[in-house]
């Protein structure tokens, strides 16, 4: 892998973190793949467009993308080695020959001046060691006039998992999923340090638009809920409480998802982001590095 400064996430990305994505890779864009369109259009991907795929983990956008431009090139990149394998993998079982993936750090990586039309991120971009130097190095790489278009979570009471996670408050340590402006899950889920951001990495015409989609997070409440405590900040709290407790926190959760089951029995979770889009400037500004 070249040049890393994100030792932290590249650890847990190419550890449990990034095997559990890995493994459970179709899941995952089940919760989250009906934010698909709205990126890929926000993107502005045309048919010869060149397209980089920020924290592309196992590919589906990627290789959505590499589909909206037949005679163009899709990238992914992303610091998780297992994810990538399985990006790789997916795209050669499904012919797409116009998708490659890298293994990097956004914020350092040596990417070519110019080299790209779009850049574009679902839920890849929030874990930065230094914001505005990752946003910068990524400006750097679009052509002048190119757009940068990603998802991020707004705040997290305005996410259905998070609600479901606080049911087991009484029964597990507090999860802190993260403040606006600190690294982690929800480090831009103020607008106005979204703009900040941006603005100090050299984008400019930047908007900001809440977008919702409810997402498949299991086949009935206890296969949702053995889903969610899997997860990162499920694993997290639950190490760090008895037998008893993990028994009590599993009941409460499953009969807090029992609410949200659908007719065909899929629990289904309302998700609150931000659509962000921003162009690299097509005049000299756009050209300074």
């Amino acid at each position: 892998m070249p040049d890393v400064v994100n030792i932290e996430q590249a650890q847990a990305w190419n550890g449990p973190e990034g095997t559990h994505w890995a493994r459970n890779q179709d899941r995952w864009n089940a919760v989250n793949e009906g934010f698909n369109e709205p990126l890929l259009d926000a993107a502005g991907i045309t048919g010869d467009h060149r397209v980089l795929d920020l924290g592309c983990g196992s590919g589906q956008t990627t290789r959505l993308a590499a589909l909206r431009a037949p005679r163009g090139h899709a990238l992914g990149l992303d610091l998780s080695g297992p994810m990538l394998a399985e990006a790789r993998a997916h795209a050669e079982r499904e012919g797409i020959t116009n998708a490659s993936f890298t293994q990097g750090d956004a914020q350092v990586y040596p990417f070519e001046a110019g080299a790209f039309d779009a850049a574009m991120s679902r839920y890849g971009v929030m874990f930065f060691a230094d914001p505005v130097a990752a946003f910068g190095n990524v400006g750097r790489t679009l052509r002048p006039g190119g757009r940068l278009a990603f998802v991020c979570p707004a705040d997290a009471a305005l996410n259905g998992w998070v609600a479901a996670m606080a049911t087991l408050h009484d029964f597990l340590p507090a999860g802190d999923f993260g403040r606006p402006g600190l690294p982690g899950m929800f480090s831009l889920a103020a607008p106005d340090h979204i703009r900040a951001v941006l603005a100090a990495a050299g984008f400019t015409s930047v908007t900001v638009e809440q977008a919702q989609a409810y997402g498949t997070w299991g086949h009935g409440a206890e296969d949702a809920a053995e889903f969610l405590l899997g997860t990162g900040p499920g694993r997290h709290l639950m190490e760090q409480a008895d037998a008893t407790a993990r028994v009590r926190a599993r009941r409460t959760l499953t009969e807090h998802l029992r609410a949200h089951e659908a007719a065909d029995g899929t629990v289904r979770l309302r998700s609150t982001s931000w659509l962000v889009t921003a162009d690299r400037p097509a005049g000299p500004a756009g050209q300074s590095g």
